[in-house]
């Protein structure tokens, strides 16, 4: 099939479609994570559950630390200037090696220096996940052009592959009595790597491929994304670095028992994310009135809903846990409970720091997530020694609500809006139901206005 011209945009389609598809994909990626992890440990226990979780996190964080912000450089030159597209995707393929080979050099050389930060994991099986990190680096660059262009299908199926990949694999690995630490690493690098595959065909064959690499353009990414990167390096001490600690601090087993807490409490954020991720290509083209209102609106019935859900989950944590899991994973429940109460705050991060960097403000976004991160880092040198997970999900609970308090107020501010925009409205979550079953059965919402907002 022809690739789309570079200067032509998808056409929108209805926001609400992409959504549902984006919130499913999350639902159905988060079944299979799930089941992935009750297979790891139910085989290996919590310590084998725990250096798994311990190697990932560390791969993770480190890759999302090695973006510096070209993502959302991305999302925005891509939504409001297409004819940038080709050489934006080269650029990504570059940029990440280059990011990628520097991260695992610097983590080489931290862990030599201060060889605790590694805790007790194996060191070759270390070497091996950080030699992925440029694939691990790449992922979201691709992912953030194709959803630019309202690709929410592909990106959707990129989410949900590689859990369903490690739910087949290590359930087979398991019935044949192979499942180990390294196997179940190897399957989890096998996945991500998939699903970058992915993503470069689809920009390739669909989108606007890759083109000449541009200098100039690769430094007005890297200027705007340092500027959203700052932020969110202070989201990723929000969401990994208590893992990483928990690891190193308290051992394999303690993060064992964190970790399922954590994979539980994550369904959670699965809507805002959703939504964030399908409104962010009409907030970088809306009036700011307009934009203002619609996040808004979101937030409001984002956040009455997934307060209903964190109510149930408190109520449910010794079935997710004990039941579902074993008596060994009984530690779990209190974690679980901890985590469900800083639902809210993970709701304002991810909407309101989503349209403030869609409406070019990145800077205001790393505000308010360094309030998150400050509580993270000091809560988590506090609390983990004495109280081990359940400190750690103290220490996360209180930052993210301090986090989402601070960019609420941030967000008012910069949108001129008023804080009663942000209350709840009688009605409103009815009339939004029936919106949403009108547009389920073929409505279509109305074309984006364009803007000229972009980094």
């Amino acid at each position: 099939m022809a690739s789309r011209p570079p200067f032509t945009a998808a056409a929108r389609p209805p926001a609400l479609r992409s959504a549902v598809q984006t919130y499913t994909a999350n639902v159905v990626g988060a079944l299979f994570s799930l089941a992935s992890v009750l297979i790891v440990a139910r085989t290996l226990g919590a310590e084998g559950r725990g250096h798994i979780a311990f190697l990932t996190a560390i791969a993770w964080f480190t890759a999302n630390l090695s973006t510096l912000g070209v993502n959302e450089a991305n999302a925005n030159l891509a939504a409001s200037a297409p004819r940038l597209r080709r050489a934006l995707a080269t650029n990504s393929l570059l940029l990440a090696l280059l990011l990628g080979a520097a991260a695992f050099g610097a983590v080489a050389l931290l862990v030599r220096l201060f060889p605790s930060v590694a805790g007790d994991a194996d060191r070759e099986l270390l070497w091996l996940t950080l030699g992925f990190l440029p694939v691990l680096v790449l992922q979201p660059f691709l992912r953030f052009l194709v959803e630019a262009d309202y690709g929410f299908l592909v990106s959707n199926a990129g989410r949900v592959l590689p859990p369903a990949l490690n739910v087949a694999a290590n359930g087979l690995l398991a019935a044949v009595g192979a499942l180990t630490v390294g196997t179940a690493v190897a399957v989890w690098l096998a996945g991500q790597t998939l699903t970058v595959a992915l993503l470069a065909w689809y920009v390739e064959r669909r989108l606007a491929g890759f083109g000449r690499p541009g200098a100039a353009l690769a430094g007005r990414a890297l200027r705007f994304g340092i500027k959203a990167h700052v932020g969110r390096v202070m989201l990723l001490g929000n969401y990994r670095l208590d893992q990483w600690l928990l690891g190193a601090i308290s051992g394999a087993r303690e993060l064992g028992l964190y970790s399922i807490a954590v994979a539980w409490a994550e369904a959670l954020w699965y809507l805002p994310t959703a939504l964030a991720a399908v409104q962010r290509p009409d907030l970088v083209r809306a009036r700011l009135s307009d934009a203002a209102r619609q996040a808004a609106r979101v937030f409001r019935v984002t956040a009455f809903v997934t307060t209903l859900f964190a109510l149930v989950m408190v109520a449910a944590a010794p079935l997710l846990c004990v039941t579902v899991f074993g008596e060994e994973f009984r530690g779990s429940v209190d974690d679980l409970r901890v985590l469900a109460a800083g639902a809210v705050g993970i709701v304002a991060l991810k909407l309101f720091g989503g349209a403030l960097v869609a409406r070019g403000r990145p800077g205001l976004q790393s505000f308010g997530l360094s309030v998150g991160f400050v509580c993270t880092v000091v809560l988590d040198v506090v609390l983990i020694p004495p109280l081990g997970g359940l400190g750690a999900a103290l220490a996360s609970t209180l930052a993210y609500t301090a986090a989402g308090v601070v960019m609420a107020a941030t967000f008012l501010r910069a949108a001129e809006a008023r804080g009663s925009d942000l209350l709840p409205r009688a009605g409103e979550l009815a009339s939004f139901a029936r919106e949403v079953r009108a547009r389920l059965r073929g409505g279509s919402s109305g074309p984006p206005e364009r803007g000229t907002i972009s980094p």
